[in-house]
This record gives C-alpha cells, structure tokens and sequence, in this order.
C-alpha cells in the first residue's frame, strides 16, 4: 500500500488514523466551502473556517514529524486549539448565515469528535 492509498475511503467510512481522519475532514470543510454561495461581507468567516478547519490535519502531521516528546505536543495542542476554533465558526455561519443546516451539523459533529480524539491524545501522553 503506497502512502496516497491510506487516505481513499469508501463513502461514509471513518479512518481509524487521526492524521487521516483529519485530512478527510479537511477535505470535506473544502467541498463545503467551495459549494458554499454568500455575500462578500462574509468572506472573512469562510476563510478563517478554512484556515482552522485545515490547520488540525497539518498540524497533527507536523507534530508526528516533531523532534522531540514537548514539540509533538505542542503541535497537538495547536490542532486541538484549531479544531474549537473550527466549531465556533462552524456554529457562526450556521446560526447567522442561510447554508445547509445538516451539512454544517455534520462537519461540527465532525470537528467535535476529532477535537476529543486529539484532547484524548494530548492527556494519555
């Protein structure tokens, strides 16, 4: 198996990896985003989501790169930070803005879950 097949899924299947989990997750913030219409006023709000929603993956695979034990979880500690800040402007655009209520309820759950997995990391280490 080479390294790009680690991350094909079947449709509705979850990794059991938190570095592929993410990546998923952050592929599908931007499905959503891209599919997503809103006035210019709002731009900033989907770009932070962006933002946030794709540093948890990153994140979680530079700290696997990390040099040293406080370094991993220092980059853990920056996705788990990212990944709350994911669901705030998650919960934001879906309380303020007229979007696909289930979608955006679908990717919170999401970033909730991961956001447990990655605080439960962050403690059993």
């Amino acid at each position: 198996m080479n390294f790009e097949d680690l991350y094909l899924l079947e449709d509705g299947e979850k990794p059991y990896n938190i570095r592929h989990r993410a990546f998923h997750f952050s592929k599908d913030l931007v499905l959503f985003i891209k599919g997503a219409s809103y006035d210019r006023i709002f731009i900033s709000m989907f770009d932070q989501l962006l933002r946030s929603g794709t540093s948890i993956g990153a994140n979680l695979v530079e700290g696997r790169a990390g040099s040293s034990k406080k370094d991993w979880r220092n980059y853990y500690a920056i996705a788990l930070k990212s990944a709350n800040e994911t669901k705030y402007w998650l919960c934001l655009i879906r309380d303020t803005l007229d979007q696909d209520k289930v979608r955006l309820n679908e990717l919170l759950k999401e970033a909730d879950e991961l956001s447990k997995i990655i605080a439960s990391i962050i403690i059993s280490e």
